[in-house]
């Protein structure tokens, strides 16, 4: 059933447009405003099509179907755009996510079908592989933002799930290489990725490597494996006497590595901020923020290579002029923790430092939220900054 209006346009002599709203076969309603009709009434030439979901489609009729260029507008902000041909999209299609992402795919017959590469919101790659019936398929790449990739044939529901799947460290030569379910690792060995062909990587394992998996630590638990090193950070970064007056141990740089290179991982037992709030500043030592709800904490006797060196991040010493910052890293065998990464290029056996952040201006406190240690440091710091 369909009710309709139809007046002439006057800038194009013999064209109509009309509104209808119909009701179809699935009893949902449908609204469409379309600019032209041909003979049959049938839309032909650019159509808004409304529908009651709120989802719209901006494009070009032929005769009634969909052909050319044409846009979906989706309820929950998302968008869908490419180039139709007999009422399916054909070729290359751009879905745009709501939060901004964008996939870039190849469709048949309406479906994603070919190459696909995938982009979060800062335009970072996420993904690239292929696609078969709009389901992941073949061999596939997933970028962690935060660090690393995810690479092998997904199984049938698409997920990285399977006994020759690997995790690639961002120097895109390190690697685990083993069994992973749904990109988790449960059982892997160090592997170098040797080479990658027509999007198709090449490992070696590394004889004599011990078994790796994911390792999470927990509130309690800060590793399974405590005295198992990570294989990435082993070649970049050595402990020893640091150069800071009074600071103990620091962290140092076995290579020259360039700005932007991760050096190192913060790895710990996971704690709340309300613990950290309420203890002691000495009992703080070795803690950072991983996020709202979560403080990273290497305690006794975890801060001794002896009983703990999983990860070395924690040995880095606080400086009001460092050469790294604290980053984000989605780690394989750790899960989400922090990482040292170099705001410079930092020479062999350079010592790395990062800034601890602690607040300067808290609210109801004259001076900084922090250890003594850290005010008389920040004290010496302003004075010779006014000289």
């Amino acid at each position: 059933m369909c009710t309709d209006a139809v007046e002439e346009r006057g800038d194009t002599p013999g064209a109509t447009i009309a509104a209808f709203t119909c009701f179809c076969n699935d009893s949902k309603m449908v609204t469409e405003l379309f600019w032209l009709l041909d003979d049959d009434g049938l839309p032909h030439g650019f159509c808004t099509v409304t529908y009651s979901s709120t989802d719209r489609f901006e494009g070009n009729f032929v005769h009634g179907e969909k052909n050319g260029r044409g846009k979906f507008f989706f309820f929950d902000g998302s968008t869908l755009e490419g180039y139709y041909v007999d009422d399916a999209l054909q070729g290359q299609g751009l879905y745009t996510y709501e939060d901004g992402g964008v996939l870039h795919g190849t469709h048949v017959d309406g479906e994603l079908n070919g190459p696909a590469q995938e982009y979060d919101i800062d335009g970072r790659l996420i993904f690239k592989g292929q696609y078969k019936d709009n389901i992941r398929h073949g061999v596939c790449w997933i970028y962690y933002p935060d660090g690393g990739s995810l690479v092998g044939e997904v199984n049938e529901e698409g997920e990285m799930t399977g006994e020759k799947i690997a995790y690639v460290y961002p120097d895109e030569k390190t690697a685990y290489y083993g069994r992973f379910i749904d990109g988790e690792m449960i059982e892997a060995k160090l592997a170098t990725l040797t080479s990658v062909e027509e999007g198709k990587p090449h490992f070696e394992l590394v004889p004599g490597s011990p078994v790796y998996s994911f390792d999470k630590s927990t509130s309690s638990c800060i590793s399974t494996d405590a005295l198992l090193p990570d294989p990435y950070e082993s070649e970049r970064v050595y402990v020893d006497a640091s150069l800071i007056s009074n600071a103990g141990e620091g962290l140092f740089s076995k290579i020259a590595a360039g700005s932007h290179t991760v050096m190192s991982f913060y790895n710990g037992v996971r704690i709340t901020h309300q613990e950290v709030d309420s203890r002691d500043w000495a009992l703080n030592e070795n803690t950072i923020a991983l996020d709202d709800e979560t403080v990273i904490d290497v305690p006794e006797p975890y801060n001794h290579a002896t009983k703990y060196c999983a990860s070395l991040g924690h040995k880095a010493n606080h400086s009001f002029t460092p050469n790294c910052i604290y980053d984000p890293f989605v780690h394989p065998r750790f899960g989400p923790v922090k990482c040292i990464r170099t705001i410079r290029a930092v020479e062999k056996d350079e010592e790395l430092t990062v800034a601890y952040g602690y607040d300067h201006n808290p609210i109801g406190q004259n001076g900084p939220e922090a250890p003594e240690w850290y005010r008389v440091e920040l004290k010496a710091f302003q004075a010779a900054q006014q000289k």
